[in-house]
């Protein structure tokens, strides 16, 4: 560390030096406060940063600049230190926590793009988001981030920026939820010839995909990809026009399915061979979900011998999808043909998978089979989603064995925490009255009330139905006028 004389010898020694007026700087924000401290040149607090250790380094710094330094001055100190980007957020950060830079979008940018050319995306992206904050009022939040992408433009080639740090802004937006932000500023690259990342448009058509709809994401993959050109200058200058890839056709037909539109599916699939995009494995699940879904499985079946002989080999995505399309038509057959193969093929099974197989004997009325599946998966660790457990608990009780139901949801609530649905208890407690065991269904009932799930029509008739078996006339009287009184019912899920 100097000394105070060392520090008021090395002062004498750089005030007796003649500076150019670009290399020099006031240590204070404000002229009018210059002469307490002098002039120090960049070279010197370059200097003091790159050469000094870190120890000695912070405290130097702040003795020689006491007033510390306005937004300009810091972003030309970090020019010069922009083939160390962690040196210049150390800076940044430094002059942050010790409020000696009142940082504005000038120095922001400075540091961003520093940041950016030297591959720290993750905290350029931080950055980002901070410089929305200071770049307007709140009033302005939607052009806050178009004042940041100005201001990173101006600074661009200065610092010897990447081109991708415009891939993180809108990547930023897109966080943020600044959804029309996002695309103004891709419109405005594409009008400077500058083309965000293929990750980066197919985030975007992503993100408009789900909050507007998938058309709203189509038009705009038209447009970023320059697919709804009309006019002959339009076409002209977009001859070299980049065709998309087979992500952001996936992304595209993924969004269309999400949205039950299959027959958009259908017409992007079909664009593949046109746009010279060859389909990958996840292309032929979409596609397939599709036709499953629609219950078209020789088109789903085609599908996947297509696929084989393209050499492509499924992945679990694809199997589950298959099984899955098999089982939802009661063909349980030709769905454990496909997990025979999954398991020899060496494609591990997930929960979707014996979730469908599960669904698919109970649809062909083989509960011992699925409870065996289910038991399989209990001992794997996997945990069954609601509707299936529904499922099954209605399978048994279907054939009379409603305490054996029961018992599984009990296991499952104990096994892996398992929160019984409204629709669970309203099964259960209906299978109990049908076998007149009231006491149970007494219970099970002040269980379900417990957990905040109001009476519904069906327990109620379902205790009126099992009180009149016994005989219990009075009783079911009571219930049918309380039903009628109460009116107020648990809405189906």
């Amino acid at each position: 560390m100097f000394s105070n004389m060392a520090i008021r010898i090395l002062k004498s020694i750089l005030f007796q030096t003649p500076r150019p007026k670009p290399s020099t700087f006031s240590t204070s924000s404000s002229p009018s406060s210059s002469s307490s401290n002098g002039e120090i040149p960049i070279s010197t607090i370059v200097s003091v940063l790159t050469h000094q250790r870190s120890k000695s380094r912070w405290s130097n710094l702040r003795s020689l600049c006491p007033n510390g330094f306005n937004p300009h001055q810091f972003s030309q100190i970090t020019i010069h230190l922009k083939n160390n980007p962690h040196l210049v957020i150390r800076f940044f950060n430094w002059t942050k926590q010790k409020s000696l830079c009142n940082h504005d979008l000038l120095s922001y940018s400075t540091v961003i793009h520093i940041l950016a050319r030297g591959r720290l995306k993750s905290q350029a992206l931080v950055l980002i988001q901070e410089a929305f904050r200071v770049s307007g009022s709140e009033g302005e939040s939607h052009s806050k981030p178009l004042k940041v992408f100005e201001s990173l433009l101006k600074t661009y080639k200065q610092c010897g920026s990447a081109p991708f740090v415009f891939d993180l802004l809108i990547k930023a937006c897109l966080e943020t939820k600044k959804i029309d932000s996002s695309i103004k500023i891709v419109r405005m690259l594409l009008s400077r010839n500058i083309r965000p990342k293929f990750s980066t448009c197919n985030s975007l058509i992503r993100n408009v995909s789900q909050s507007r709809g998938a058309p709203e994401g189509y038009l705009i993959y038209k447009e970023i990809f320059g697919l709804d050109c009309e006019s002959v200058e339009e076409k002209l200058r977009t001859v070299s026009r980049v065709n998309p890839n087979i992500e952001t056709l996936n992304t595209l037909m993924v969004a269309f399915y999400q949205d039950g539109m299959v027959d958009m599916v259908k017409e992007i699939w079909d664009q593949l061979e046109e746009l010279n995009c060859d389909p990958n494995g996840y292309s032929y699940s979409i596609l397939m979900s599709a036709y499953c879904d629609e219950e078209k499985m020789d088109e789903a079946e085609a599908l996947w011998d297509e696929m084989r002989a393209l050499n492509m080999e499924p992945d679990v995505m694809a199997y589950n999808t298959i099984i899955g399309g098999f089982c939802r038509i009661g063909e349980i057959e030709k769905a454990e043909e496909f997990y025979r193969e999954m398991a020899m093929s060496g494609v591990e099974s997930t929960t979707t998978t014996l979730e469908h197989i599960i669904s698919g004997y109970i649809k062909v009325g083989n509960i011992d089979s699925a409870v065996f599946v289910y038991k399989d998966m209990r001992r794997k660790d996997f945990r069954a989603e609601a509707s299936t457990m529904d499922a099954l608990i209605k399978g048994l009780c279907d054939k009379n064995r409603v305490f054996e139901a029961l018992e599984i949801l009990k296991t499952a609530e104990g096994h892996f925490g398992f929160c019984p649905t409204r629709k669970s208890f309203e099964i259960l407690i209906t299978g109990m009255c049908l076998e007149g065991n009231m006491e149970e269904a007494l219970r099970l009932q002040a269980e379900m009330v417990s957990k905040g799930f109001k009476p519904t029509y069906e327990i109620y008739s379902a205790f009126i139905s099992g009180y009149r078996k016994q005989g219990n006339v009075e009783m079911a009287e009571l219930l049918k006028t309380e039903m009628l009184d109460t009116r107020v019912f648990e809405k189906e899920d």
